[in-house]
């Protein structure tokens, strides 16, 4: 829950907003409730682990993934080198560090409600972190999201423990020289502790949340610049019709149309242009409509995954594990057997252990490859917007290119062949990662999600589709600059004239690229009608 702007409690669900800003330093508190849930849940673990019985429980007493059958060690610190040790196996460039502070945030939201048997220290010292600039230096590839993100989690819990390298102020250090430099002692776990921290889909969540953030504001960017481009070409709004677009159906098309309506109330149509408009203004509402929708999909699947308990094997006190308790175990209301638990488990009495597979990123790879075919034409839109705008065969009579005096000069030819190429790159991963899987693990993980290789390809995708947002915003600024007329409706006016302030006129030639991205910022940034 979110209490300051600076200060987050692990109490209550995490949402993208908290999650973004988890990039910089702000204050994670655990209340004295939480504290005792996840002490019962320790107490618990250790009640099972030396009771009479059965008292295997994965990761404590056994092996890892394949080699469960085999016993683990028996001390228990020389237990969590075990299950770390053999994963540091990633390969390729960092993650954001955004990425990886957000996913570590996660991972204490979910641990933190008492259902991992982890030590109260754990999660303590997971919070302390986020008071400072500490990052984990994460590899790019190596999870396939199936045990949870196994390989990029364990390379952050090593540098928690000082092995390893992390960032402090954006500066990359051996990880115990980090952690001295923000004023954090290493951390020292058991298997248990380890294995929880480990077991998880907090970098897929973490990525999956982050990227939607970004489609969707891109998607209300859309919006407004196809307004903008309606407004400035006069186009007649009627393709926006509220019966129309009810007659439709569809109710994102309904939602769309009607904050387009508003963004252009007051507008005057020319009275010049065609009869109907080309798709990409026509067809405009339908097809961000359906972008809405879709992107509602990815919400649900984002807001379950932030409030779930994503971790293996899971430690039920008695009173604790019907899934009654109403947002202990995350999820939304699925009815009366919502949550409840089935399966192998040990114990009775004050509780049990269950061994099953709340690891596997199948719902987000999923919502991830949505949110690649959302993004993948919602950039086919900016694209063709900005084509429509630079071509003096549909722009009703613009110069070529929008220069201002073309052949002497190029106006936007550079910036609408980079559009071509962010596109052309996005497409080229809107590839469906879920559908891919691939046996590994012995054929003990038999069935892949690869949800990591999708969350982190829709992050990328995201700021491709935020610079084709810029450029079309650069080229709508340009458009005015070079004779098409100012605005009739005062919500495009107020759009035009911010990005007037935030790009100067193209009136000879200079690279744009920066023009680009700083339109991006306003855009993406900025609460737009």
């Amino acid at each position: 829950m979110l209490t300051t702007l600076d200060t987050v409690s692990l109490t209550g669900p995490l949402d993208s907003a908290v999650l973004r800003r988890a990039a910089a330093p702000l204050t994670v508190t655990v209340d004295d409730e939480t504290r005792a849930r996840i002490d019962h849940s320790r107490r618990l673990f250790r009640d099972l682990l030396h009771g009479e019985g059965d008292s295997r429980i994965y990761g404590a007493t056994t092996g890892f993934g394949a080699l469960v059958g085999y016993a683990g060690r028996a001390d228990e610190a020389d237990q969590c080198d075990n299950t770390l040790a053999h994963l540091g196996a990633g390969q390729g460039p960092d993650l954001p560090p955004a990425i990886v502070r957000a996913a570590l945030l996660l991972r204490a939201r979910s641990l933190a409600q008492g259902f991992s048997g982890v030590s109260a220290e754990v999660v303590e010292r997971l919070t302390a972190l986020f008071a400072t600039t500490f990052t984990p230096a994460v590899p790019s590839y190596g999870s396939v999201g199936a045990s949870g993100d196994l390989i990029p989690l364990a390379y952050a819990t090593q540098a928690l423990r000082g092995r390893g390298h992390a960032y402090v102020d954006g500066r990359r250090m051996p990880a115990a020289e980090a952690l001295t430099a923000a004023g954090l002692r290493p951390l020292a776990l058991d298997g248990r502790d380890a294995l929880a921290l480990v077991n998880g889909t907090s970098v897929t969540t973490a990525a999956t949340a982050l990227a939607l953030d970004g489609v969707r504001a891109a998607h209300r960017a859309l919006a407004a610049l196809t307004c903008l481009l309606a407004d400035l070409l006069g186009c007649d709004p009627g393709f926006l019709d509220e019966d129309l677009l009810r007659a439709y159906g569809h109710p994102g098309a309904v939602h769309v149309g009607a904050r387009m309506r508003h963004t252009l109330t007051g507008v005057t149509p020319s009275g010049t242009r065609p009869l109907q408009e080309p798709y990409s203004i026509r067809c405009a509402p339908q097809l961000l409509g359906a972008a809405e929708d879709a992107l509602r999909y990815v919400d649900g699947v984002v807001a379950a995954d932030l409030g779930g308990v994503s971790d293996n094997p899971l430690f039920f006190p008695a009173d604790r594990g019907t899934g009654k308790d109403t947002g202990a175990a995350g999820g939304t209301d699925g009815g009366a057997d919502a949550g409840q638990v089935t399966g192998p488990g040990v114990g009775a009495g004050p509780g049990k252990v269950v061994h099953g597979g709340n690891f596997f990123g199948q719902p987000a790879a999923f919502a991830a490859d949505l949110l690649a075919s959302v993004t993948a034409q919602l950039g086919n839109l900016a694209e063709r917007q900005l084509d429509l705008l630079v071509d003096p065969a549909r722009n009703g009579g613009l110069p070529p290119m929008l220069a201002t005096a073309p052949g002497r000069e190029h106006g936007l030819q550079g910036v609408q062949l980079a559009t071509t190429s962010l596109v052309a790159e996005i497409r080229r991963a809107a590839t469906p990662a879920g559908m891919q899987s691939l046996p590994t693990n012995l054929h003990n993980q038999d069935v892949v999600p690869f949800g990591t290789q999708a969350a982190l390809r829709s992050y990328d995708m995201a700021e491709l589709l935020g610079l084709l947002c810029g450029s079309l915003a650069v080229g709508l600024r340009q458009a005015v600059h070079v004779g098409a007329r100012r605005p009739t409706a005062p919500g495009c006016g107020e759009l035009l004239d911010a990005l007037v302030a935030t790009v100067p006129a193209v009136e000879r030639d200079r690279p744009l690229d920066a023009d680009v991205r700083a339109a991006a910022r306003l855009l993406l940034t900025t609460g737009l009608p």
